[in-house]
């Protein structure tokens, strides 16, 4: 398989993965009828809830907008989808080292990536926005209210996530001009230092 049909084999897989997950997740929860709404509303506020969550998750909208095309979409279908997956993890109770460390760790990372306007090989970031993801979503996962449907409240976090992404975005395109990119690495610096503080917080 060549690279580009690697990269454009990338989101269906990542799409046809994160459906799985999500169905799985559907039926390990067990409550089809139960909480439906409330289990969508609260996974839609839980990653603004924390600045952590918000830090990075823009940041991955503004890095594919500095990083152009394919990674301006790549980037922010990714984290989610990957998100699901860590989700799932948190939802049936497999535990993972160090998530809220690594969390915070996201939010230095990506705000260095925008300081930097970092270009790495596309492989890269998408792996690196990845691993991120998996913490995100288990952090999001493991705190699911009592009583509320484990389905309606990932398709939840996954939606205000792909919102903030989409922010992010729209952040991003101030890249075209000078003064954009110079107000954009600044803000990649802020983010990094106030990640800088989460963490040392998390520690």
């Amino acid at each position: 398989m060549s690279a580009r049909d690697w990269r454009g084999s990338l989101p269906r897989d990542v799409l046809i993965a994160t459906v799985f997950v999500l169905a799985v997740a559907s039926t390990a929860m067990a409550h089809p009828q139960q909480g439906q709404a409330q289990g969508f509303l609260t996974g839609v506020r839980h990653p603004v809830a924390g600045l952590d969550h918000v830090l990075a998750m823009i940041c991955v909208g503004v890095w594919g907008a500095q990083l152009g095309q394919p990674a301006i979409w790549l980037l922010p279908v990714t984290f989610p989808m990957v998100m699901a997956l860590g989700g799932f993890l948190g939802l049936v109770g497999i535990p993972l080292p160090g998530v809220e460390v690594a969390v915070s760790l996201s939010a230095v990372l990506l705000g260095v990536m925008v300081a930097r306007a970092a270009r790495p090989p596309l492989a890269v970031a998408a792996v690196l926005v990845g691993v991120f993801a998996i913490f995100h979503g288990h952090a999001h996962g493991t705190e699911l209210p009592a009583g509320q449907s484990g389905l309606a409240y990932s398709i939840g976090f996954v939606t205000a996530t792909g919102c903030l992404h989409g922010v992010g975005i729209a952040i991003g395109e101030v890249n075209r001009w000078p003064a954009g990119r110079v107000l954009l690495r600044a803000a990649g610096v802020a983010v990094a230092l106030a990640g800088a503080a989460l963490t040392w917080s998390a520690l």
